[in-house]
């Protein structure tokens, strides 16, 4: 497999799942402004949406979207995905809210021409966005329990851009931040990212 990536971007999340499940694979390396491999290939060649995490399989198939990538991880190794039941259900659920609720809200700081007033609105609807995530954790060790799974992944990139852009965190998702950047996952991706 090769994960097409780019530095600190919501493809970390995929990066760590990788690493976490133990699955083998390369990293390609993507410059997002030019659209460019760090192999010098055109990156909509690759994947024609220009954005990043993209998966090759090893058949050569491209797969994209992080839920998606992150699903066939976790299936992939027999883990980090309850297999049935509502358990199962709760983990999309949460892969889904982490999507589409915090990561969408990031937009107004990553986006040039925003505004102070669209910066402030995005600070606050990602406070009550992370206020109900650490109401969910429950005082559990994951979201889901004491397994760590791919929806863990992601939020901690979530939670990563929280802190660099300053957005209030309940305490439950500090501590949960601190335990999460000790695995060896997370500093083994951090570090292979140029991130450490």
């Amino acid at each position: 497999m090769k994960l097409y990536f780019a530095p600190g971007a919501c493809s970390l999340a995929d990066h760590i799942a990788l690493n976490e499940a133990e699955i083998a694979h390369d990293r390609i390396k993507v410059d997002l402004k030019a659209h460019q491999t760090e192999d010098g290939r055109d990156y909509y060649a690759v994947n024609p949406k220009g954005y990043v995490p993209a998966l090759e399989l090893d058949d050569g198939q491209i797969l994209t979207e992080n839920i998606a990538i992150l699903i066939y991880i976790a299936e992939t190794v027999g883990r980090m995905l309850p297999a049935r039941g509502i358990e199962r259900y709760r983990a999309l659920e949460m892969l889904a809210f982490i999507s589409t609720e915090l990561h969408k809200n990031y937009k107004a700081f990553y986006n040039p021409v925003a505004s102070d007033a669209e910066k402030d609105e995005a600070h606050a609807t990602l406070a009550k966005r992370f206020a109900f995530v650490g109401e969910k954790l429950n005082g559990n060790r994951f979201l889901l329990g004491d397994l760590i799974s791919v929806a863990d992944c992601y939020l901690f990139v979530m939670l990563l851009w929280a802190r660099k852009f300053e957005v209030e965190l309940p305490p439950s998702l500090l501590s949960y931040f601190d335990r999460m950047r000790d695995r060896p996952s997370i500093l083994k991706s951090l570090k292979e990212e140029g991130l450490s």
